[in-house]
């Protein structure tokens, strides 16, 4: 009988041991994954981006890449490396990235929360909880963090909001209520334009672009755009480029042009654009559009000069590459050397690619990146 308890005993610590060391396994960071791109360049004035990978939503993959121009390598997962005990890891889908003066803001949308980042370490400083946020800019010391509100999905679910973070205290000061839905935001002189999607109750989406004053923060109108608006960007000229996904059915996706002098829309593009980034006096834009009634997607890439807003003919991918990416996701232009970046979130699933595309348009480099890519800021 007393032999049976021992090895009762032993069985039962054995179990607890597995189980313990399962645990301990389970809770392992992703390791970092280095690639050599390009030789090193210690001069860059450019010292590299973040690159943020949303993961599937409901499955905790939201996952921070970083390109390092000084050195030409790619590393792959940096933050679980730089945070291992943040055992949950990034987070669930990873949907915007910003710097602003020494730190890194990341947000996770079905994570409700803001991480921040020291800018040189990728070690978190803080995470700031906001319900289902989506995206961050910047203005004077602050942070611009627009917010969904309600749960994931839910057509009920109130007017959105955008939330004013202190960059130095790291805490909200103040909350405006915007449209349904907001997306992506654009700051032109002491304005915010905030894109108003309502796409959790289609076919009733919103139409509006909120225009918010900074200094009262208060809304001061809705400019009426277009149906499920997206994105938004700046130029230099006092214009913002506002994106409508249209309806998926009868109404397309395309593109719009608002004078942030009149607040008024002045011109209209008839094509599609999911995805667009301003450099100097170019926009480059692609579209990757979904339609109900073929069943199918619809890839096109196009240029705008935004100085006098007209198409151009010049393609920034000219060598075929395009032919091999499946799903544009993301796209950025380094500001110094004006190569275009261009990510291909596949099949949502597994991981994507990161493109980079000469000023001829021909493939530079590409690399492996985590599951969807689609979100860059560029570090100095």
């Amino acid at each position: 009988m007393k032999n049976i308890n021992y090895k009762l005993l032993y069985l039962l610590l054995g179990c607890t041991l597995m189980i313990y060391g399962s645990c301990r396994k389970a809770q392992q960071p992703v390791p970092e994954v280095v690639t050599t791109l390009f030789p090193p360049d210690p001069n860059s004035v450019v010292k590299g981006f973040y690159l943020v990978d949303e993961g599937n939503l409901g499955s905790s993959k939201a996952s921070l890449d970083y390109l390092d121009y000084t050195t030409g390598q790619f590393s792959k997962n940096i933050y679980g490396q730089a945070n291992p005990q943040v055992v949950k890891g990034l987070g669930d889908v990873g949907n915007d990235v910003g710097i602003y003066g020494s730190k890194v803001y990341i947000v996770v949308n079905n994570s409700n929360k803001v991480e921040v980042l020291n800018l040189h370490t990728n070690k978190r400083i803080t995470q700031i909880d906001i319900t289902n946020c989506r995206y961050v800019t910047f203005h004077n010391g602050k942070a611009y963090v627009s917010a969904y509100l309600g749960k994931v999905g839910d057509p009920k679910a109130p007017n959105g909001a955008v939330n004013e973070i202190d960059t130095t205290t790291l805490q909200i000061t103040r909350t405006v209520t915007v449209g349904r839905q907001p997306e992506e935001m654009a700051i032109v002189g002491e304005k915010l334009y905030v894109a108003n999607s309502g796409g959790y109750s289609p076919p009733n989406y919103e139409r509006t672009v909120s225009v918010v004053d900074l200094a009262s923060f208060t809304e001061l109108k809705r400019i009426d755009v277009a149906i499920n608006l997206d994105r938004v960007k700046a130029d230099q000229y006092g214009d913002i480029y506002v994106t409508s996904r249209g309806d998926y059915y009868n109404i397309p996706s395309k593109l719009f042009v608002i004078d942030t002098k009149t607040d008024q829309v002045k011109k209209e593009f008839d094509f599609g654009v999911s995805n667009l980034w301003i450099d100097g006096d170019t926009a480059y834009m692609y579209s990757y559009e979904f339609s109900y009634i073929t069943g199918k997607n619809t890839t096109t890439y196009s240029m705008i000069n935004v100085k006098d807003e007209t198409v151009l003919n010049t393609k920034f991918i000219t060598d075929g590459t395009e032919a091999q990416i499946k799903v544009p996701y993301g796209i950025a232009v380094n500001p110094v050397t004006k190569e275009v970046l261009v990510t291909d979130a596949k099949d949502y699933v597994s991981p994507g690619t990161l493109y980079c595309f000469s000023t001829a348009g021909k493939k530079k480099w590409s690399v492996i990146t985590g599951d969807i890519p689609g979100h860059f800021a560029f570090a100095y």
